[in-house]
């Protein structure tokens, strides 16, 4: 399967962005699925995104659908909200900076609410529809440096190495791929070119010098979830309830890698790499609140995995400019302007994405206030492809997020405090390492510093929430047999603007 998509997707660890990674290996991707963020409302998002235990907010239908019992009116909800997310990577000692801004709509309900007969011990119930964004994938990341010791064209004479040019035509080993791109802009040539009795699996470059390098990798893309969810309120100490999930993925990855030389046969080179991920899946949600006294509420929710069929396209391109270079040293070939392309490779497979299970508890002071915590437990080595086209195995692929990845404990804790009808809130939420052994020695945690206030009325509020993310990774472009192999390490830091607005009726 890796060899139908080829590329440069499939080299080393990357986790550019932390929580954000540039999808490289199918690995790589099923972790980016995988690792979700919580939604919901500005007043949630506030809070670090604890409501497990709290309910009476339409994000219940993504976290724990027994909060919607809670609920004694029916409700409309819109929520507004505006990204910034700042890049900083270094390569070599050069730091370069990029950002992106986007609007987007992470999330809208409506609920439904019923009140029952109290003789049976059912006080009410509701029903809610709830659209939520649970991962961002808009990101732009930049870097650049001088006279780096490696080239990709040692990448591509290493992965070329004891393969005959024949597998750079059909059906082929190196067929589509960045290699066979380089091959056919003469960036690499077989060794027979310059002597007929050399080994036809042996490769060489006539561009030998130090290149200037830079790459611009942006992102598009969003995950989202549409929670259809019921909520039952049992004697106002028990509320039970459950839902569907149908989730969408929308990912685009647009890759420009760039080399440029002095004094060398060839003046640049451009790689230009686009990757497509679509499709949908589906999950169910069972959980409960239980009231014991009436300041404490202890929540517990569990949701199975989510089960996505993908389809993904894969396309590259690669132009070199040459100084009129006589490559075969008889005239014959003239390189000036040249460009190649790979076909627009297609694969559909499945992923499932792990379950979790999360308990809640929320501590209420009087009428001031309250505090809430949630630990959500997650397992990443539970994601797993299955092949859709007979022939094709992704148990590699498998054994790969097996001997990567480990369970982990999601923390979010928030508290509001209230002030008539206003209503101010703050947060904390950490989401901890996912890999079993640090990659390249920076840790992908992600911390997320949340706050907001509000203001509520009878028949409608408004929450406002700012939630700032902070995450470290690395990428490395290309990997060759060499300790100078380009290694850029990355931050980012995202503040998300919500707001929302809800009208009860």
């Amino acid at each position: 399967m890796m060899s139908k998509r080829g590329g440069l997707w499939f080299i080393g660890f990357i986790m550019c962005f932390a929580q954000y990674a540039q999808a490289q290996s199918f690995a790589e991707t099923a972790l980016l699925f995988s690792r979700t963020q919580p939604g919901g409302s500005a007043r949630i998002q506030s809070m670090g995104g604890a409501q497990v235990g709290l309910g009476a907010d339409f994000s219940s239908a993504l976290s724990n659908p027994a909060g919607l019992g809670m609920y004694n009116r029916s409700e409309f909800t819109l929520s507004p909200a505006l990204n910034f997310a700042n890049t900083s990577s270094t390569l070599f000692n050069n730091d370069t900076k990029d950002s992106k801004s986007t609007f987007h709509i992470p999330g809208f309900s409506l609920s439904f609410h019923n009140d029952y007969d109290k003789l049976t011990g059912f006080l009410g119930g509701t029903f809610a529809i709830g659209y939520t964004r649970t991962n961002d994938f808009n990101r732009n990341l930049s870097y650049g440096a001088d006279n780096l010791d490696t080239s990709i064209i040692d990448y591509f004479l290493e992965q070329a190495d004891g393969f005959t040019v024949a597998q750079f035509g059909a059906g082929g080993d190196l067929q589509n791929t960045p290699t066979q791109l380089g091959y056919d802009n003469y960036l690499i040539g077989d060794s027979t070119v310059w002597d007929p009795n050399a080994n036809p699996r042996a490769y060489f470059t006539d561009v030998l010098g130090k290149p200037n390098t830079k790459e611009e990798i942006q992102t598009r893309g969003a995950q989202t979830q549409m929670s259809f969810s019921y909520g039952a309120n049992y004697n106002d100490r028990l509320f039970i309830g459950g839902g569907i999930g149908v989730t969408t993925i929308r990912y685009k990855s647009r890759k420009r890698y760039e080399e440029a030389f002095q004094g060398e046969p060839v003046n640049d080179l451009l790689l230009e790499e686009n990757l497509e991920i679509r499709g949908s899946g589906v999950n169910a949600s069972l959980g409960l609140i239980f009231r014991p006294i009436d300041f404490v509420q202890i929540g517990v929710s569990a949701t199975t995995p989510t089960y996505y069929e993908l389809s993904d396209n894969y396309n590259a391109l690669m132009r070199t400019s040459w100084n009129d270079f006589d490559y075969f040293g008889d005239n014959s070939v003239i390189l000036s302007n040249e460009q190649a392309s790979t076909d627009l490779i297609t694969s559909d497979y499945s992923l499932q994405t792990p379950g979790k299970v999360s308990l809640g508890a929320t501590f209420f002071l009087q009428k001031q206030g309250f505090l809430t915590l949630d630990v959500e437990r997650t397992n990443y080595t539970k994601a797993k492809y299955n092949a859709v086209t007979q022939g094709i195995s992704f148990d590699a692929e498998n054994d790969d997020i097996q001997s990567l990845y480990q369970p982990v404990y999601n923390i979010r804790a928030g508290a509001e405090y209230r002030l008539n009808a206003f209503r101010f809130r703050g947060g904390y939420a950490l989401m901890p390492e996912p890999f079993k052994t640090t990659q390249n020695n920076v840790s992908t945690s992600i911390q997320r510093i949340t706050g907001g206030v509000g203001y509520r009325e009878r028949n409608f509020y408004v929450d406002m929430a700012v939630v700032h993310s902070l995450g470290d990774g690395s990428y490395r472009p290309y990997t060759v047999n060499s300790v100078a192999t380009p290694l850029v390490s990355s931050s980012l830091k995202t503040t998300n603007l919500i707001f929302t607005v809800g009208l009860t009726f």
